[in-house]
């Protein structure tokens, strides 16, 4: 990587000498102007208003336009007499946590890269330090012809440089916020959670630019062929007005949840959950239209009575044939005990009549 400005990071009588690398790229796709009616390409020139000519790079110098519109030279040479400490040098001004620094400041990044081999040393000793503390650098220092403000931090083995904007450039959000009264309940609160938990973390390796994606397959199309075959733009998700907030709140959960292939089960432990709303009409009871029930209702409870009907009749039918069995055996055992009870009386008869003979015999 090529670096875009040389010099060293003061840290307080330790010198570094370090190299500036830019950490970020633009790869967005960039387009030419032309003439639409025969595709030619349009150019910016600069000319000069004096003479009416066009003048190259290295002829065009710096000028300040003074209140009344004259023009004040300034070269590179005023500009590196200036008695600036940071012209050349990082100047550390202090260690802070990470914490105070407001995400509006920040500004590009570059990783400063140590510039020869007797710079790694306190390069290393800078950078462990950092680490051991976690705290971030406050440096100021001079790029592209004005001093900024910087925070240097550690990432990987490298010591990174965030430009930052001064305080005094942060604009305040005055007449941003909505300017009405507006109360938030806990049931939406609760929603907004289950929502945030729902969707979870991502890791932003996984994100891309699908927008630029489009346009190379677009560019790739018309290069080939001369006609744009690229696949119409999803249709816009629908919801563009909020008429029950509570309602999208839980439609959002539910559609996070299967989107994540959790389906409607209930979270355990300390999750999210999503609080039923009270009063809302569950989607499983039928609905009632004039105080009558629905048409399906209706002829699902004629079933049920019907069914119970002919189970009952049924269950009569069995009742009786049981009755009459049990009386046709109780009858059936009634005569087999009054016959063998005849039986046994005559036996005992005989037996009498033969024991009264052999007495009448001896008596006489």
């Amino acid at each position: 990587m090529r670096s875009i400005w040389n010099g060293a990071i003061s840290f307080g009588l330790v010198s570094i000498p370090i190299k500036l690398v830019n950490a970020t790229e633009n790869h967005s796709v960039s387009f030419r102007q032309i003439h639409a009616a025969d595709g030619g390409r349009i150019r910016y020139r600069k000319v000069c208003e004096l003479e009416e000519k066009e003048v190259t790079q290295a002829e065009i110098g710096k000028a300040y336009e003074d209140a009344d519109g004259s023009m004040i030279p300034i070269t590179e040479e005023d500009l590196a007499a200036l008695p600036l400490p940071t012209a050349k040098t990082i100047e550390i001004v202090a260690f802070v946590p990470a914490s105070e620094i407001d995400p509006l400041q920040m500004d590009a990044a570059y990783y400063l890269s140590a510039n020869g081999v007797p710079a790694a040393k306190p390069y290393t000793l800078l950078r462990e330090a950092l680490k051991r503390s976690n705290r971030v650098a406050i440096a100021k220092f001079a790029l592209r012809g004005r001093e900024r403000l910087g925070m240097l931090r550690v990432v990987d083995d490298v010591i990174a440089m965030h430009g930052l904007l001064w305080p005094d450039e942060i604009r305040q959000p005055e007449g941003v916020a909505p300017q009405s009264d507006v109360t938030v309940r806990d049931a939406e609160l609760d929603l907004a959670d289950a929502l945030m938990d729902t969707l979870g973390e991502v890791d932003l390796e996984s994100l891309h630019d699908d927008y630029r994606d489009a346009v190379e397959a677009m560019i790739a199309a018309k290069a080939e062929g001369g006609g744009a075959a690229v696949e119409p733009a999803p249709a816009e998700r629908e919801g563009g007005k909020v008429i029950d907030l509570m309602a999208a709140l839980e439609s959002s959960v539910r559609a996070a949840q299967e989107a994540r292939g959790e389906g409607a089960e209930e979270p355990a432990g300390d999750e999210a959950r999503v609080t039923p709303i009270k009063g809302r009409r569950s989607a499983a009871a039928p609905k009632e239209q004039g105080g009558k029930k629905s048409t399906s209702a209706a002829k699902k409870t004629a079933a049920k009575k019907t069914t119970a009907k002919s189970t009952s009749t049924a269950a009569k039918k069995s009742a009786s044939k049981s009755t009459a069995a049990k009386k046709s055996a109780s009858k059936s055992t009634a005569k087999s005990a009054s016959s063998g009870s005849s039986s046994s009386g005559g036996a005992s008869k005989k037996s009498a009549s033969k024991k009264a003979a052999p007495r009448k015999r001896s008596s006489a």
